[in-house]
Parts: C-alpha cells; sequence; structure tokens
C-alpha cells in the first residue's frame, strides 16, 4: 500500500485522505476549471458545448459533493481534522470563484457579490477566534438557507448567460425588482410565456436571469441576517462563559477564606485553643 492511501504521518497520528476528503479536494480542484469555462470561449472552441451549460453542470456537480463529502464523513464515520479544515475552504473558493466570474461577465452586481464574500470572511474570523476561545458556534438555519439559494441564484444566473454576457441590454438598471417592466426583453418574454408568441429560448434565459437576480437579494438579505445571527451567538456565548468564570472564580475565594478562617479557629496544628 502507497504512502498517500496508508495517509500522511504526523507527529499526532495519521491524517486519512479518505473518499469524503477527496470529495472534498475535487471541489477545490474545480475551480480553476470553472472560472476558465466562465470567462473564455474554451468550452464553444474546444468541446462545442455552451459555455454557460458545461459550467453550470460543473458548479451543480461540485456543490453536490459539498452535500456527499458531509454525509459519507458521517455515515462511515471518517470525520477528521484535515477534512474539517478543507471543507469551509472549498465551499468559499467555489462561492467566491463563481461570484466573481459572474461579475466579471456582468450577471451580478458587484456590491452584491462584496456584500456576501465579505460576510463569508467576517464569519470566517469570528469562527476562528470563537474556536481559539475554546467556543463552538453552530450553523444557523438561516446560514443553511443562504447556502442553498446562492446555489441555486449561481446557477439561474450562468444559465441565463449568452456566451458569457447577460441576455438584457439594460444591464444592472432595473434588476431585480426595481422598475423591472422597464426591460424591453423581459416584457416581450413575460408576453410570450402567457401566449402571446411562441417563447424562444433567449424568453426563458431572461426569465432565468430575473429570477436570478431576485435570489440574488435574497442571498443578501439571508447573509446580513446569519451574520448577526453568529455575531450574536459569539457575543452570548462569550458572556456565558465570563459569568461562569467569575462565578467559579468567587467561589474560590470564598472556598479559600473558609479554608483560612478553620484555621485561624483551630490553630495550626489542628487543635482547638483553650481560654
Amino acid at each position: 500500500m502507497s504512502r498517500a492511501r496508508r495517509g500522511l504521518e504526523t507527529k499526532r497520528g495519521v491524517v486519512s485522505v479518505n473518499l469524503p476528503n477527496t470529495l472534498t479536494l475535487s471541489r477545490i480542484f474545480v475551480v480553476p476549471l470553472l472560472v476558465a469555462v466562465l470567462l473564455t470561449p474554451f468550452s464553444e472552441d474546444w468541446l462545442g458545448v455552451p459555455r454557460h451549460i458545461l459550467a453550470a453542470s460543473l458548479f451543480l456537480a461540485a456543490a453536490f459533493t459539498d452535500y456527499l463529502d458531509g454525509h459519507i464523513a458521517r455515515r462511515r464515520q471518517q470525520v477528521s481534522r484535515l477534512g474539517q479544515l478543507l471543507d469551509p475552504i472549498a465551499d468559499k473558493l467555489l462561492i467566491s470563484a463563481a461570484l466573481i466570474s459572474l461579475v466579471e461577465n456582468r450577471l451580478a452586481p458587484a456590491w452584491a457579490v462584496v456584500i456576501i464574500i465579505g460576510r463569508e470572511l467576517a464569519v470566517s474570523g469570528l469562527r476562528s477566534i470563537a474556536a481559539a476561545d475554546g467556543l463552538v458556534i453552530a450553523a444557523s438555519k438561516v446560514g443553511k438557507f443562504k447556502m442553498g439559494a446562492q446555489v441555486l441564484a449561481i446557477t439561474m444566473l450562468i444559465l441565463s448567460s449568452v456566451r458569457g454576457a447577460p441576455p438584457v441590454a439594460n444591464f444592472g438598471q432595473a434588476f431585480p425588482a426595481i422598475q423591472v417592466w422597464s426591460v424591453p426583453e423581459l416584457r416581450d418574454a413575460v408576453r410570450h410565456l402567457f401566449g402571446g408568441g411562441a417563447t424562444t429560448a433567449t424568453d426563458w434565459q431572461v426569465l432565468l436571469y430575473t429570477l436570478g437576480r431576485a435570489t440574488l437579494w435574497v442571498v443578501v438579505l439571508s447573509a446580513c441576517l446569519s451574520m448577526y445571527q453568529y455575531f450574536r451567538a459569539f457575543y452570548e456565548s462569550a458572556v456565558a462563559r465570563s459569568a461562569l468564570e467569575r462565578e467559579a472564580a468567587l467561589a474560590s475565594q470564598t472556598q479559600t477564606a473558609a479554608h483560612g478562617a478553620v484555621e485561624a479557629t483551630t490553630g495550626a496544628d489542628g487543635r482547638m485553643p483553650v481560654g
């Protein structure tokens, strides 16, 4: 058996490169390929596949490994420190690379991406500080919802692209929910959808783009809310721990004072003084 299959020897034992960790590593290795497909005509020129189809397939497959590696690790009892370290790194690399590529392709607004990535960095830093202090901050339901909405929004925006560009002319001026009726392509798509003509592939891309931009707003709001919940949980945990430490210190001082009083009463040899 090779050294790679046996694991990496360390001073503390063996760090296994098992199936869950391999899936996590594959998610990291997909990131540069996803960026290349999103930002270059590589897919059309070399493979003859539209870039939005290949990019969405790569992104969804990588996102699915996020669920799969954790499920397999828990089921096979293969949870490891390496996996706990790599999993959040892989998630953030995948989401950040996809969002930044969408900004480059004018499919997502930069301000929303800055908020989403900034939230990820802030929460990661907070968790590092909490771990150093021995505090564990569990993932919130809003945070899990945000992750699902994030994957949905990115997938719809990728599928809506036309050779890496948005399917509407006035990008960013009326999306996702402010004066959407001023977008000619969206008005045509809605009219075709409800019987005013044949619904084309471009119409579906416009509708996906609209839904993707709207979902991105949901992601931004849930990101801000979940960040507030994480910081609140950290503050409450820190306050509770400080209160316990004060109570322990007070109990120790009381016990020490009581012990000193007993010694003063009984004398150094432990006998009661006789008057």
